[in-house]
């Protein structure tokens, strides 16, 4: 809630608040005057609590009602970067679990990755667990929804991007890339990968390495790993 009235960009309609919250983001904030012609409502602990029981999260005493920001066009982003070097995107192919996505985000966030691409029918834009898993760095990062995630990689490779799919089959390890250029980052679903049709679009399959004895690794657990040590390699090429 409270990245969300620092954005510029995002319309907060209104915010419920205990008292004690109130009092708490105007300690921490003091120079910034979030309030400011905000629409305020009082509640207690248990009227905030029926606002999120649905989802089964937690408010922390405070709960806001916002408009969704602007749909961001990954056309006009290659082309307002055309002169940049060394940006890393990432695409999810079929991801569709509001905790994953919202890990993900803060993630990506955190490790100044410059995008993430996601199918906009399966992106839960209204999933309350998403935006509390991504602890406000929705507001901090730029998040494509287009239609077709293959259509999108193909017209990302003919602006000299590189497409890397995340696979625990493949033979090469993700930290043998030196990951210089223009990079796509793409992870498949949680249960199946990335889709047979959607592979064509990439370039190279890497893998993280871990112990042989497990599986996988969870998803938003993967991407967290990845980013950090590309961002590592990003602050040497810079």
């Amino acid at each position: 809630v409270t990245e969300a009235l620092k954005n510029p960009n995002r319309r907060v309609v209104r915010v419920f608040f205990t008292e004690e919250a109130k009092n708490k983001i105007n300690r921490e904030n003091q120079h910034l005057n979030l309030l400011k012609n905000i629409n305020i409502f009082f509640k207690n602990k248990k009227e905030l609590d029926k606002y999120c029981s649905r989802e089964g999260i937690t408010h922390q005493g405070f709960v806001a009602e916002i408009e969704h920001l602007d749909k961001n066009n990954i056309k006009d982003f290659v082309l307002q970067t055309n002169d940049k070097k060394n940006i890393n995107l990432v695409a999810l192919d079929d991801v569709t679990d509001p905790r994953n996505i919202g890990s993900i985000i803060r993630s990506a966030a955190s490790f100044n990755i410059d995008g993430l691409i996601v199918k906009e029918r399966h992106f839960p834009e209204e999933s309350k667990l998403m935006y509390k898993s991504a602890s406000g760095c929705i507001e901090e990062i730029n998040i494509f929804k287009v239609s077709n995630i293959n259509t999108t990689l193909k017209f990302l490779r003919e602006k000299n991007f590189w497409v890397y799919g995340f696979d625990s089959k493949s033979k090469k390890d993700f930290t043998e890339i030196e990951w210089k250029g223009n990079n796509i980052l793409l992870f498949g679903s949680e249960g199946f990968g990335i889709k047979k049709h959607t592979e064509k679009y990439t370039d190279f399959s890497v893998k993280i390495e871990i112990n042989q004895k497990i599986e996988s690794l969870n998803i938003s657990n993967s991407a967290a790993i990845a980013f950090h040590t590309i961002m590592k390699r990003k602050k040497d090429l810079d």
